[in-house]
């Protein structure tokens, strides 16, 4: 029997999960006690307790050390997602702040689940264990799953929550059944000792490793939105609150390729350079048909939906290119992409007054010149999700490209860059409507909110900052693909 000692330093290594499961469950509590109406009591709690996790992260940045017989591991690529998935949390809750009170979705459990999705998405990051990754990926889904479905009287809310649900939960099946061929193959869910088992054995062209390892990636390919396992992407986009799709579409696509490295990085090194042209397709799929349906769209949330499932697969070019350079630069495309769907949800969720949401692109038209400060924020976001200087995404967009044409993949830059030039349509057909439309109808109402204002001019600073001075989150990046390669 394995004896697991813990000391003073062992806990602070663990602090921010404490905190957050502290919070989240104090949140629980608080929800139980009367309340006057409108109190921010659940929202200050929670931005306190991602706070108190973001400082302890900021604090293990320098930290290595293995917890738990090796299942969990603090070290700079866990401190890294740690961080980021906190900051998507905070900025989630400031948006949600009057969002939820103009919606009347006002109850404590929404922040509960923000808590305690962005725990199971610490779990993925910091994973060294097969199991660990499954434990953090249920903790993180469950709550997506009731988030998506928060809206209970509208028909489209249940629907986005029954369908990620169901194909969630087929998904999980897929990935768990991989996990049990690879322990079956290896004996072990230990990614490192998977790692040196495998290291130079014959046993990687078995067809129980091989088929187990697929099904490992079909389980995470569902989690980012790759095609063909995107279905579930519009639809739960769409029908969720729109705080609930942006923290879900920033933080579960980052959770999901941090599982991914993870698991290649650590257990199937040798692995991942036989997946190249599987990925390859897949990356070439992701992107044109993302792009391509994105055109087709009116419903802005339909809209940024087949966005983010491009931008999985531009994300995938880091993967195919591996190395340091390759997966650092996934890193920095993660962080920048969050900031720029943060805050182009951000703004889709002020449109509107009461219960009533406004989201098709015409909805925009003429908000350019009565809501300057909203048109260029929202324009700002499109460009940068376009990839045009001097925004964040075009120099994510950089790194990826050139991480992959340092390997060779020129065949799949060119389609990428191509991918980029049509994507440029449909995020510039807002920025066209607000400018250059008359409403065909009453105005658009917007619902300003000081905390969601204060969130939105911190994205669009960080947008530009980041594309203008990448180099302290570019370094992080490295640093942290270190740790893990060490």
């Amino acid at each position: 029997m394995t004896t697991i000692t813990f000391t003073q330093a062992d806990f602070m290594a663990m602090l921010p999960v404490w905190v957050l499961t502290v919070t989240g469950c104090l949140l629980m509590l608080v929800n139980m006690t009367p309340r006057r109406a409108g109190s921010n009591v659940s929202a200050l709690i929670t931005l306190i307790g991602l706070a108190v996790a973001g400082w302890s992260f900021g604090t293990l940045c320098d930290t290595t050390k293995p917890m738990f017989n090796e299942m969990y591991v603090v070290d700079r690529f866990s401190s890294f997602f740690g961080i980021l998935f906190v900051s998507i949390a905070g900025i989630s809750v400031l948006l949600s702040w009057d969002y939820l009170k103009r919606t009347a979705l006002e109850q404590g459990e929404y922040y509960a689940l923000i808590a305690f999705s962005t725990l199971g998405m610490i779990f993925m990051a910091a994973a060294n264990d097969l199991m660990m990754i499954f434990l953090g990926l249920e903790l993180m889904s469950i709550a997506l799953y009731i988030l998506a479905g928060f809206r209970k009287n509208r028909f489209e809310s249940n629907e986005a929550a029954l369908k990620y649900f169901l194909l969630g939960a087929f998904a999980t099946g897929f990935l768990l059944y991989g996990m049990a061929l690879i322990y079956g193959t290896t004996g072990t869910t230990n990614l490192s000792q998977i790692g040196n088992y495998l290291n130079g054995s014959p046993i990687t062209s078995t067809p129980l490793f091989v088929i187990g390892s697929l099904l490992l990636l079909v389980g995470f390919a569902f989690k980012v939105s790759l095609v063909p396992f995107h279905m579930w992407t519009p639809d739960a986009y769409e029908g969720a609150p729109t705080t609930a799709t942006a923290f879900m579409s920033a933080g579960a696509k980052a959770a999901g390729f941090a599982g991914l490295l993870r698991v290649g990085m650590g257990a199937l090194p040798g692995v991942m350079p036989d997946w190249t042209q599987l990925l390859t397709v897949l990356a070439i799929l992701t992107m044109t048909i993302g792009n391509v349906t994105a055109i087709l769209q009116s419903n802005l949330k339909r809209m940024l939906a087949y966005s983010s499932i491009a931008h999985a697969g531009y994300i995938l070019l880091g993967v195919i290119a591996g190395g340091t350079d390759g997966y650092a630069a996934v890193l920095f495309y993660l962080a920048v992409y969050s900031v720029m769907n943060l805050g182009a949800f951000g703004i889709v969720s002020l449109m509107g007054q009461g219960t009533d949401e406004r989201v098709r692109v015409q909805d925009l038209a003429g908000v350019g010149f009565r809501r300057p400060w909203m048109g260029v924020a929202m324009a700002v976001f499109m460009l940068g999700l376009a990839g045009i200087p001097p925004t964040a995404g075009f120099l994510g967009k950089f790194y990826l490209f050139r991480a992959a044409l340092a390997e060779g993949h020129l065949t799949l830059v060119i389609i990428a860059v191509l991918n980029s030039v049509i994507a440029v349509y449909y995020y510039l057909r807002p920025v066209v409507v607000m400018y250059m439309t008359q409403p065909d109808g009453e105005s658009l109402e917007i619902s300003p909110a000081i905390p969601a204002t204060i969130a939105l001019v911190s994205l669009v600073v960080l947008t530009f900052a980041l594309g203008v001075s990448p180099t302290a989150l570019a370094d992080a990046a490295v640093h942290s693909i270190l740790a893990v390669f060490h």
